[in-house]
């Protein structure tokens, strides 16, 4: 069951605690941050520079009703705090604070000019080095940690992970689609008992912030140690997802992946990516599924026949498991191309 915390922040009464508890002195501001769906996110114009505020709540804003531990955050600021030293500076925000009794901590914001890859690629924004940036970051947060069990075992656990993903987006999927049993139940097993890397479980373009060539990833409260394709699978539904939300563009979207993926398998020596790729492909397949029929739908897949053909293409990687890149571009090509 999710746990209650019997105080919960809002921009109303953030400025009183923050100065009760010193982490503001001098004038200050706070305001509301969209896009949060499991979390309450504030920034805070203080004398000391902007930074964001974060509470974790227990039910997350879905149309359908879904609960998660508060507790995760902790370990999301844990699993930044092990993860800064391992990539390139400023990818990783900055804790500043933690208040661990009442689920709160304090990070950097990000620079001030910094835009969410979603938006920029739902606008059609195609730009390369961005996704050769975000596959080398992925790549290097597996690297970095299938080589470091002695930092990641205390990431072990999985109840979040559990609540976040697998449940609201595999198993709603193994539910409206149980011929794909075959497929989707060896991938859920494998989610639930692998321990290869640091899974970051959210690695969308929605947390990856781009600001002057860089990169910057939030949300990390579906961190856990377990089985890194997943990663892949999810992160490359999203820029397959883009290519149906553009279909005219497609190529574009499809250059996108490949430039990712290159980006991947640069740093990526813990284990041969083809072995990798092979599995998160199945990954892939769920998560494009999940975006249409789980429990948390995107909400930019409006118009005739594009649902479809994404439900199409994950059908087809499940039941197909192809070997590589080649053949899912040529088939999301064949289901992309009478999109108008």
């Amino acid at each position: 069951m999710p746990h209650d915390h019997p105080w919960e922040l809002t921009a109303e009464n953030a400025l009183e605690y923050l100065r009760e508890r010193g982490w503001v002195t001098g004038p200050a501001s706070v305001s509301v941050l969209a896009g949060g769906v499991s979390n309450l996110v504030l920034r805070v114009e203080a004398e000391q520079g902007p930074f964001v505020l974060k509470q974790s709540r227990p039910q997350l804003r879905t149309r359908a009703a879904w609960f998660s531990d508060v507790e995760r955050i902790y370990r999301e600021q844990e699993v930044m705090e092990a993860l800064a030293p391992l990539l390139p500076p400023g990818v990783v925000p900055r804790v500043r604070h933690a208040d661990r009794e009442r689920y709160v901590f304090a990070m950097d914001h990000a620079p001030e000019n910094a835009r969410p890859w979603k938006e920029m690629l739902l606008r059609g924004e195609t730009d390369g080095a961005v996704a050769e940036m975000a596959g080398r970051v992925l790549g290097l947060i597996h690297q970095e940690t299938a080589t470091r069990p002695e930092l990641t075992q205390r990431f072990a656990d999985r109840t979040v992970f559990e609540q976040l993903r697998i449940e609201p987006f595999y198993a709603r999927v193994l539910e409206r689609y149980p011929a794909l049993a075959d497929s989707l139940r060896p991938l859920i097993e494998t989610m639930r008992t692998a321990r290869v890397a640091l899974c970051h479980g959210d690695y969308t373009p929605k947390n990856l912030l781009v600001h002057g060539g860089r990169l910057t990833l939030v949300d990390y409260e579906t961190a856990h140690l377990g089985e890194p394709a997943m990663d892949l699978g999810l992160f490359f539904a999203h820029l397959l997802l883009k290519a149906a939300h553009r279909p005219r563009q497609r190529e574009r979207f499809f250059v996108l992946v490949m430039t990712a993926w290159a980006g991947y398998a640069s740093v990526v020596r813990f284990e041969a990516p083809e072995a990798l790729l092979g599995r998160g492909l199945g990954h892939l397949g769920a998560c494009l599924l999940a975006r249409v029929d789980g429990t948390s739908p995107v909400d930019y897949l409006t118009e005739e026949g594009r649902p479809q053909a994404v439900r199409r293409l994950g059908r087809w990687l499940l039941e197909e498991r192809p070997g590589g890149w080649g053949a899912v571009l040529q088939r999301a090509e064949v289901e992309l191309a009478g999109l108008s």
